[in-house]
């Protein structure tokens, strides 16, 4: 029964919001979200400890008008998602814009498939979804949710453009199967990672633990790095879909050092992208949760 309930409210929240004027569900869920944040203080508490790490020299007033921006764009992008039966080939172009399209060809043209490499930053489902509409669909990773018909259902939206999941269980063998095929595979790699998967690299001066994935794959497909974000532009009233020139590898023949090295470089253009939009990135995830050993938590009041 409670399978069945969350699925429903989920059911209600994702079809209410794809029925309404866009102008009042992108408005409704930000205050849905701004809600679901004043409610919650361990988020409050994470994000305060992050944009601290993240931007030590800044006012608080700095900070919460990041928060702010960040809650509005979770809640817009919440509302992009429910919308997502509604767009097409014909309108995705009113919604979003596609900047650097060469530096993606550029990745093709090489022929060992694509990394889009990328994070929570932007309207980050809309940026895969829209890409497939304008005629590169790709196979994305993801997590399963614990619930089936959530996951099911959240999945059904995400492939209406044409995209295709790679689920934890079957990740290398599909992803490499894809990238020989020379197809693109997305991957959000800006997420605190388990140890056994990952490397501690500098973010924002600081040790996270980040994955390594990204940097085994290409090095052995040679598949090209490319990233890519959607972020919301005021000044046009869209989302500008904007791809970065493909990420050259550092190959110095030591195999774990070039894992290392490269996975601070894609770290690296992660943490430049969210200092150009830092109210566009999701400061309420632990990005610093995982410690170096003997190092205390940075979030102390999880434990609480």
């Amino acid at each position: 029964m409670k399978e069945w309930g969350e699925y429903a409210a989920v059911w209600i929240i994702l079809k209410g919001l794809g029925v309404l004027p866009r102008p009042m569900a992108r408005s409704l869920a930000a205050g849905a979200v701004r809600i679901f944040h004043a409610l919650l203080p361990g988020l409050r508490k994470t994000a305060e400890v992050n944009l601290r790490i993240a931007f030590p020299e800044w006012s608080d007033a700095q900070r919460q008008a990041v928060v702010r921006g960040m809650l509005r764009n979770l809640g817009w992008m919440a509302a992009e998602f429910a919308r997502f039966p509604k767009y097409s080939k014909k309108n995705i172009e009113q919604i979003v814009a596609l900047d650097g399209r060469e530096n993606f060809l550029e990745g093709q043209r090489r022929g060992k498939g694509v990394l889009y490499l990328t994070g929570h930053i932007g309207a980050w489902e809309l940026s895969s979804f829209a890409h497939a509409l304008y005629g590169f669909p790709l196979h994305y990773m993801a997590r399963r949710i614990d619930n089936p018909r959530i996951d099911a259902l959240v999945n059904d939206y995400r492939c209406l453009s044409g995209n295709r999941p790679i689920f934890k269980n079957d990740s290398a063998r599909v992803m490499l199967r894809v990238l020989k095929e020379a197809g693109t595979v997305g991957i959000l790699a800006d997420q605190n990672t388990m140890p056994q998967e990952a490397a501690f690299v500098d973010f924002f001066g600081k040790k996270a633990s980040t994955t390594t994935g990204i940097a085994r794959v290409a090095l052995h497909t040679g598949a090209a790095v490319v990233p890519g974000y959607a972020v919301w532009d005021e000044g046009s009233g869209k989302y500008r879909l904007r791809f970065e020139p493909p990420v050259e590898l550092i190959r110095t023949g030591d195999a774990e050092r070039d894992v290392l090295e490269n996975t601070q470089k894609f770290t690296n253009v992660i943490e430049q992208i969210i200092r150009k939009y830092p109210e566009q990135w999701v400061w309420v995830h632990g990005r610093w949760n995982t410690r170096p050993e003997g190092e205390p938590s940075l979030y102390d009041f999880q434990r609480g």
